[in-house]
């Protein structure tokens, strides 16, 4: 008998909507602080939203309310769901991994693993795609505790950013150097270590320098493996996001999956709204 499996991730993933919108999947959603109030990321402001306000404040962000991840896990339970995956974005760039573990361990009556997987972003939300269609596929919670734990190792994630003022702002830079000039016109690319924290992989000068950057950074990684899962994030410039697709598309074909999501709120107020980035997981 299939075993019932809910998905609970959350909202600075940036898991495909798409994969949302059919059901199973529940999404903790992240807080953006501002002074005058706190706001659920996607369910009480948008990206655009913040945008429209970086010049007067940066927002801070903060973990998901406990209480409304206690609320999730009631009505995965009301909606029959027997056991629950839990993927979160890096354990290094946010206490989100730790806060969903404690809470999922006051829920015995559901059997839970959660998965850290190092990333953030579209570079998580690739993963928690992947583990969505192994559910569809019939895998078992024991099967997928076996692939999820693999899973940080075979992807990739990265980011151009025109500036890092509001990385450094929002406390967020890493091991990312903070000193690179936006007079010297330099976008730096930005990844994730083994430990699941930003650093500098590359620096560029000039956009488009960047994004070529980005796309021969993910050649490296697909050149080793036969098939891929393959995404492309932004902030607000979807035209360029768009060609990023159609030439990822055409330089690798061999994925399987392609998906196309914008930045989420909580990781736009880090990132700015010039952010584009790019994942690939192997498969």
């Amino acid at each position: 008998m299939t075993e019932k499996i809910a998905m609970l991730v959350d909202s600075g993933m940036d898991t495909p909507p798409e994969l949302i919108e059919k059901g199973g999947i529940f999404v903790a959603p992240l807080n953006i602080i501002y002074s005058d109030g706190i706001y659920m990321d996607k369910i009480e402001i948008t990206a655009n939203e913040i945008y429209e306000r970086l010049d007067e404040e940066v927002p801070k962000t903060s973990l998901p309310s406990i209480s409304y991840v206690q609320q999730l896990i009631e009505e995965i339970k009301a909606a029959g769901y027997e056991k629950i995956v839990c993927v979160t974005i890096s354990s290094g760039l946010s206490g989100t991994h730790n806060a969903l573990r404690l809470t999922l361990e006051e829920h015995p009556e559901i059997e839970s693993f959660i998965v850290d997987t190092k990333s953030i972003g579209i570079g998580a939300g690739i993963q928690s795609a992947y583990l969505k269609h192994e559910i569809e596929n019939g895998k078992t919670f024991e099967e997928l505790k076996k692939i999820a734990i693999h899973l940080p190792e075979k992807g990739h994630v990265f980011f151009s950013f025109p500036t890092l003022e509001y990385l450094k702002k929002g406390g967020r830079i890493g091991l990312v150097s903070s000193v690179l000039g936006t007079a010297l016109n330099l976008n730096p690319i930005i990844t994730c270590n083994e430990d699941g924290i930003y650093y500098t992989y590359s620096k560029a000068r000039g956009r488009r320098k960047s994004l070529k950057k980005m796309i021969d950074a993910i050649e490296k990684s697909v050149n080793h493996v036969s098939s891929y899962d393959l995404a492309v994030t932004y902030g607000t410039d979807k035209e360029e996001a768009l060609k990023m697709v159609e030439e990822m598309k055409s330089k690798f074909p061999n994925y399987r999956h392609f998906y196309m999501v914008e930045v989420s709120p909580v990781l736009g107020a880090h990132s700015g709204p010039g952010a584009i980035g790019v994942s690939m997981l192997a498969i």
